[in-house]
């Protein structure tokens, strides 16, 4: 994955520097730790919710509880197509929910019952699933603001300027160093050896 200055000058867009942190939900880990990963990823997309259930777990255990690792969550959002047509709605249920500080969970509830909501388009009812019922009508209000929608959209953008051309791709940032990854193929150990590698250095 040859890197290239678009590619870099992309990432470096996404993190200027002094910037403030998405919200709580959407960050996990040391900001001092050498690797920083942004993760974007789509709700409905089944390599997704693949990385979630196996990669992710592996990323908190062995490079985020140690302070190898911080990871931010951007919520892309991939153009209405057969089985995406309810992507744009979870991500914006997913970051109204941030702001109750439910972020993980919701977003484990959509992984989880991805096959479900996706197909039959009811997100709410899988996201309301780990909320109490105070948080339920908080969600519900704040899915409303337009500010939310508008981050959804900034996350999307800046993974187009970045140069996605598929979901999950990680962006690894290490000693000013861009990269972005997003060839999987069923093999994770090869992303998790990279990373491995790049701590040697």
């Amino acid at each position: 994955m040859r890197q290239t200055l678009a590619l870099a000058a992309a990432m470096a867009a996404m993190l200027p520097a002094g910037a403030a942190e998405p919200p709580n939900g959407k960050i996990a880990g040391n900001q001092s730790a050498p690797i920083r990963l942004e993760v974007f990823s789509d709700f409905s997309c089944p390599g997704c919710k693949a990385f979630h259930d196996q990669v992710l777990p592996v990323l908190m255990r062995e490079f985020v509880g140690p302070g190898k690792a911080f990871i931010v969550f951007r919520d892309y959002v991939l153009p209405p197509s057969p089985g995406h047509e309810h992507s744009a709605e979870a991500a914006r249920l997913a970051v109204a929910a941030n702001r109750v500080g439910k972020y993980r969970e919701v977003a484990d509830a959509l992984f989880l019952n991805q096959a479900s909501w996706a197909k039959s388009g009811k997100v709410w009812e899988a996201v309301a699933t780990v909320l109490n019922a105070d948080q339920q009508r908080k969600v519900q209000a704040l899915v409303k603001d337009p500010s939310v929608a508008d981050e959804v959209q900034r996350d999307t953008t800046a993974g187009n300027r970045a140069g996605l051309v598929r979901t999950p791709t990680v962006g690894v940032n290490f000693r000013n160093q861009h990269q972005l990854w997003n060839q999987w193929g069923g093999d994770n150990s090869l992303f998790l050896g990279y990373l491995r590698e790049l701590l040697k250095k």
